[in-house]
């Protein structure tokens, strides 16, 4: 506790650590909400500057950015349907379903509430476990345990956002195959290139996210307006009661383990934390066939996950040297920029320096509570505006951000398929979570399916010799005999209430 109120001194007794504090609370609040202007573009303009401040305030900076960042792209995604980055993905699923039925301050309470609970939390933790969590989770958790998390991860969301589970499972698997276009991660043998340039690479996420999402939107929204059938979203300022976020306990808490969890391991960060707690929430809910069609356990889930998974992060950095994504490895770079390097020594050399760091994530965490809910208050009024307007207003930011992700004019091509692919799929009932999700988690379950073989040497079977792997991936095979069943009944009583409809 001594250490965290020195932290704190130093981070509000300096007014330009104050001013500091607030200009990057409120960049990653823009930068996060914004698609195409991601955290990665913060940051990596911010870099070059960082040399000219003192190591205090450009590691602070960092801090507070990352924090903040998470939490922005969740405005937008709940309220126009438009993650501002990969991790926020998740909340889109249910917090603009909700936003269609009048509840976006309700949405955009959870939201907020989530992630400052979710931030502050890792804080806490950060500060109390970096060294024996670190410990345990590099001993345990190598790609063998990864590969069988994300095979559990992907047996869950097969039956998320469609009544038919063989079309879920046609939608995951049309994702894990656009998740494989590019070079393989172990040869490097190109795929499905068709022989483009752009595609050796593979399809990058922010295009789809954005077609699938806020381009699918506007095409299903402007058929509805072209019908006369279109209703403007209600407006809504009004947040969830006590009583409400009370019956939400165990989603934040269990959400802000898994969050932490996957946060300490490197590489893989807030994304798979968003997606595996919303897995988790589908499977443990008493309403999971709610799931997709405006489900407040939806939107919490996985924010109270990606924001607890940010603290979390540090601990391998701190602790190991080890980055849990891109944001963390530019962190590295800034402390060497002010010549020390991250691993089990910067306790010691460094020990002020990393209390500021852990002070400020925990206030920025904090900080969220009011800064979100003002900026909330302003955006959700931009629901008021007209659809012919709005929507052509949204087509032109997606588009700017596709183009801004890489200066690549393909990219919008790209956006603009997934947008048509992502109509398609809503009008035929296909699952677009499954296929998001199949391609965001396909590509870490291929990469760490591969290294597993090789250490297994090639035994399959050898998966259920280890004791993590082998619960996740029973765990996932009886998952998806659980759907089958609980398909085949639901299936069963749709059956049954036809004949009697037209006996």
């Amino acid at each position: 506790m001594e250490n965290f109120l020195v932290g704190t001194e130093q981070l509000f007794t300096d007014p330009i650590g104050i001013l500091i504090f607030v200009v990057a609370l409120i960049a990653g609040l823009v930068f996060g909400a914004v698609p195409g202007l991601s955290l990665l573009t913060l940051g990596a303009v911010l870099l070059p500057f960082t040399a000219y401040l003192s190591s205090t305030h450009a590691i602070m900076l960092y801090g507070v950015i990352y924090v903040a960042g998470v939490y922005g792209g969740a405005v937008t995604a709940i309220l126009f349907n438009i993650p501002g980055s990969v991790e926020n993905a998740p909340t889109a699923f249910d917090g603009y379903p909700m936003t269609l039925k009048g509840e976006s301050g309700k949405a955009i309470g959870y939201a907020v509430t989530c992630s400052a609970f979710g931030g502050t939390l890792a804080a806490i933790a950060m500060m109390a476990f970096t060294g024996p969590v670190a410990d345990f989770a590099i001993r345990n958790f190598g790609p063998i345990e990864i590969f069988a998390l994300v095979f559990f991860g992907l047996a869950v969301v097969a039956g998320i956002g469609t009544r038919s589970l063989s079309k879920g499972w046609l939608s995951l698997l049309v994702g894990l195959l656009i998740g494989s276009i590019g070079s393989d991660p172990t040869g490097g043998i190109p795929r499905f290139h068709f022989g483009t340039l752009y595609l050796h690479g593979g399809v990058h996420f922010v295009p789809l996210i954005l077609g699938f999402f806020a381009v699918a939107e506007v095409f299903v929204q402007g058929l509805k307006l072209a019908k006369g059938e279109y209703q403007a979203p209600k407006v809504s300022v009004s947040y969830p009661t006590f009583f409400e976020f009370w019956k939400m306990k165990f989603v934040v808490v269990r959400s802000a383990l898994i969050g932490f969890f996957c946060g300490v391991l490197p590489g893989i960060g807030a994304t798979l934390a968003a997606f595996m707690s919303y897995n988790e929430a589908v499977r443990w809910s008493k309403n999971r066939m709610n799931f997709g069609k405006g489900e407040p356990e939806g939107v919490v889930a996985p924010e109270t996950a990606n924001n607890a998974a940010t603290g979390a992060a540090m601990i391998p950095l701190l602790a190991l040297g080890l980055p849990g994504g891109a944001l963390t490895a530019m962190m590295i770079g800034v402390f060497n920029l002010h010549d020390m390097d991250v691993g089990p020594l910067i306790m010691l050399e460094a020990h002020d320096l990393v209390w500021v760091l852990f002070a400020s994530m925990f206030w920025a965490s904090l900080a969220i509570l009011f800064v979100g809910v003002i900026e909330a208050k302003g955006i959700v009024n931009l629901l008021r505006i007209p659809f012919p307007i709005l929507a052509p207003t949204i087509l032109i930011f997606a588009t700017i951000g596709a183009f801004a992700l890489r200066g690549n004019i393909l990219d919008v091509y790209s956006m603009f398929i997934a947008g048509v692919v992502g109509f398609l799929m809503r009008k035929g009932d296909y699952s677009i979570p499954a296929l998001v999700m199949g391609v965001i988690l396909g590509q870490i379950g291929e990469d760490t399916f591969a290294r597993s073989m090789v250490l297994l040497d090639y035994n399959v079977f050898a998966f259920f010799t280890k004791p993590i792997s082998g619960i996740l991936i029973a765990a996932g095979l009886i998952t998806i005999a659980m759907n089958i069943i609980r398909h085949r009944q639901l299936f069963g009583s749709y059956y049954a209430e036809y004949k009697d409809e037209n006996a």
